[in-house]
């Protein structure tokens, strides 16, 4: 069905539930147009949108239409706009176009968003690619593609604001304002010495705010806060968490400036960090793209190991109900209550790993901290166990009478805190060794937890149900 709605009574809303299907409608229209090249309506329209509302819209273009719709933008505009697509919808652009508007394209492109397009490359289009770069441009490139994904040299840009110590802040300013454009940020302007090692760091507020003949070597804080290339890209983004910066200095081994990570930089981090632990916690293996664009047989391979290795886990518990065959035989009420326990179990345990994980992922507690939160946690699941114990003892006696009651409430509170205690252990045993806390997972606690609360619960009816 043809839409002939205007462009101009569209309007990309990101907080109505409807707004995908927005970006599909308008998607109908603007191929419409293309098709009657009426392309001076869609550039107008265009105009109007934001460059991340842009790139949805060219999300949902077909490739006929997608690159001629990014054509009608100027080239800093697509420059940007190619940050907000998916990466596959990057390679997709970059493996399409001509090699000369490619070449313009990226050197537009900020220079870390550049390496991260550089990347995703073929090696056939890599090699095409550079010879059409500056010298500086290519080594630039280079350098920052070769630090390892994980690393702050990934997301670091190369793009930031320099002055020096014997300036003035009206130089400054002067100084900043030629460096506007091509700078990633200019709220904080960096000051190197002669072989670009750190003397500091000074923001635009302390410039504009300071005398005009006033040096920048007076106003600038001389031990800012920064991060070395090789760490972990998560340390870069906690600093910036912590200290509340809009950029943290990057510096090689020879405390040399070599880059800067952004505070947007530092979300997409945090972003991704979160999204790898919410797989780890379901025992799925990260994916390196979107579940949208994940083929069957990709989140087939994501989901398919642990999940077998937890069913060899669990025949345990089969084992456990098997070897108290007479147990159960002669008190088959004990059965009634098996899920009841096995699951209570398994979702204190779950509780404690989810509140562990978190409190070490963000720094709230240490590893050395073990001991006194394994205190604190034996007396809340004691608690709990108690609590839960009184409820289902009342069960107890409907079901069975006073002896399975008994036995059903011993096994709540020795369950309960043996889950918790198991939950809350894992996390620092991952930690110890030099895992992921997250991968200390509830499906890894549940399984954990469902052995050992079988065996629990049918050694207790034994022993008290004997007496």
């Amino acid at each position: 069905m043809t839409i002939q709605t205007p462009l101009s009574e569209y309007r990309f809303d990101p907080d109505a539930e409807n707004a995908g299907i927005d970006a599909a409608l308008i998607a109908i229209e603007v191929a419409r147009l293309l098709k009657e090249d009426r392309t001076d309506e869609i550039r107008q329209f265009l105009e109007t949108l934001e460059l991340a509302d842009t790139a949805a819209l060219i999300e949902e273009l077909d490739e006929a239409s997608d690159l001629t719709v990014m054509h009608l933008l100027p080239l800093h505009d697509q420059a940007e706009l190619i940050g907000y697509l998916r990466p596959s919808s990057q390679v997709s652009v970059a493996t399409r176009i001509r090699k000369r508007d490619l070449v313009a394209l990226m050197t537009a492109m900020s220079h870390d968003e550049r390496a991260d397009l550089f990347k995703q490359l073929d090696e056939e289009a890599q090699e095409a690619i550079l010879p059409a770069l500056s010298k500086a441009e290519r080594e630039d490139l280079r350098r920052l593609a070769s630090y390892e994904e994980w690393t702050v040299g990934s997301v670091m840009t190369s793009d930031y604001a320099v002055v020096r110590p014997e300036m003035t802040s009206s130089q400054a300013i002067e100084a900043l304002r030629t460096q506007a454009l091509d700078a990633e940020t200019i709220y904080y302007a960096f000051i190197v010495g002669e072989s670009r090692e750190l003397l500091g760091v000074v923001s635009l507020r302390d410039i504009l705010t300071a005398r005009p003949r006033q040096r920048v070597s007076e106003i600038m804080d001389t031990e800012p806060v920064f991060v070395r290339v090789t760490e972990e890209q998560e340390e870069a983004a906690r600093l910036i968490a912590r200290y509340d910066l809009l950029a943290l200095p990057v510096l090689d081994e020879n405390d040399r400036l070599v880059g800067i990570v952004t505070a947007d930089d530092a979300m997409d981090v945090s972003e991704e960090e979160v999204t790898e632990d919410f797989h780890k916690g379901s025992i799925v293996q990260p994916l390196d793209m979107s579940v949208a664009e994940a083929t069957i047989a990709t989140l087939y391979r994501a989901r398919i190991f642990w999940l077998v290795l937890l069913v060899f886990g669990n025949i345990f518990s089969g084992a456990g109900i098997a070897y108290f065959e007479e147990t159960i035989a002669a008190h088959l009420s004990l059965l009634f209550f098996l899920p009841l326990l096995i699951a209570s179990g398994g979702n204190a345990g779950t509780q404690s790993a989810t509140l562990m994980v978190r409190a070490l992922a963000t720094g709230d507690v240490r590893p050395t901290d073990f001991g006194r939160l394994l205190a604190r946690e034996t007396l809340i699941a004691l608690a709990l166990g108690l609590t839960m114990a009184f409820a289902v003892s009342v069960i107890g006696v409907w079901r069975g009478g006073p002896e399975i009651a008994l036995v059903v409430a011993s096994a709540m509170v020795t369950i309960v805190l043996m889950g918790a205690l198991i939950g809350m252990c894992l996390p620092f045993i991952f930690a110890r060794i030099d895992r992921d806390p997250a991968a200390a997972s509830g499906p890894l606690v549940t399984s954990i937890a469902d052995v050992l609360g079988v065996v629990i619960y049918f050694t207790i009816a034994a022993r008290l149900l004997e007496l």
